[in-house]
């Protein structure tokens, strides 16, 4: 088993709901007011059986015109044909974005060979929705050109992933457990985003469900310490791999070799 977090760089969000990149050496935070900074980072995991893809960031490209997740995937020393398998937690933009590529002017799937695992109801929310935090050429582009496992609730998809329905930060948002040789691997999505939200109770603004996204933060990482996970946080300011422990009423999250 190994761990491959594909860092696609930091960036600022305002009302415009417009990804602008942001380099915290060069940048400065004061001439971006009232935005929100955010790092995305989606992660590849290597197991016996597959070579996994959880979440596709933004779907911004390099100065050689190629996806930045395709750069990093050869970078980790796969060729982006591997993936096998590309497990979705929701399908808001800054994580399917990377799941298409545009090519002589046209969208094409980033991943047509991988089987794309989604939450029904997330796919029917996307189409339907008039929100811009969904991208519907996205999803046209998929159903055009991937095989998708749409899974309903929650549920085993194959011997050693599990997916549970959590409905906290989007309504059919879904986590996903993965078991392999004996580790046991957890992909919060934005229900469990980064370390940092252990460590402090809120309700956020911009979840489907603030309250209920609270106290999955809280549950979660109550069974990543008793049950020994390791932890990808997709948002992560730094340490996007860890192993959480909980005691007297506190979370401490320990970086994890990969």
């Amino acid at each position: 088993m190994h761990i491959f977090p594909l860092n696609e760089g930091s960036y600022s969000v305002d009302s415009t709901k417009k990804f602008i990149p942001f380099d915290p050496v060069t940048d400065s935070y004061r001439d971006r007011p009232g935005s929100l900074f955010i790092h995305v980072q989606p992660f590849l995991v290597k197991t016996d059986t597959d070579l996994i893809l959880f979440d596709s960031g933004l779907g911004f490209k390099n100065n050689q015109d190629e996806l930045i997740l395709h750069q990093n995937i050869r970078n980790a020393g796969f060729d982006p044909e591997d993936v096998s398998l590309v497990l979705m937690s929701h399908l808001h933009y800054d994580h399917s974005g990377g799941l298409v590529i545009e090519r002589n002017g046209r969208w094409e799937p980033s991943f047509p060979g991988a089987v794309h695992v989604i939450q029904r109801g997330e796919w029917e929310t996307a189409f339907a929705s008039r929100s811009s935090s969904y991208h519907k050429y996205i999803f046209d582009a998929l159903q055009r050109g991937v095989q998708i496992d749409f899974v309903e609730g929650s549920g085993t998809y194959k011997p050693g992933i599990s997916y549970e329905l959590s409905g906290g930060h989007c309504q059919y948002h879904h986590v996903f457990l993965v078991e392999t040789n004996g580790y046991k691997i957890f992909f919060g999505g934005d229900e469990l985003p980064e370390p940092e939200q252990l460590i402090r109770k809120f309700i956020a603004k911009y979840d489907y469900d603030g309250r209920k996204a609270m106290n999955l933060r809280e549950q979660y990482g109550k069974k990543a310490a008793a049950e020994n996970w390791i932890c990808l946080f997709y948002h992560a300011k730094s340490n996007p791999v860890g192993q959480v422990s909980y005691g007297d009423d506190t979370f401490m999250v320990k970086p994890v070799s990969y």
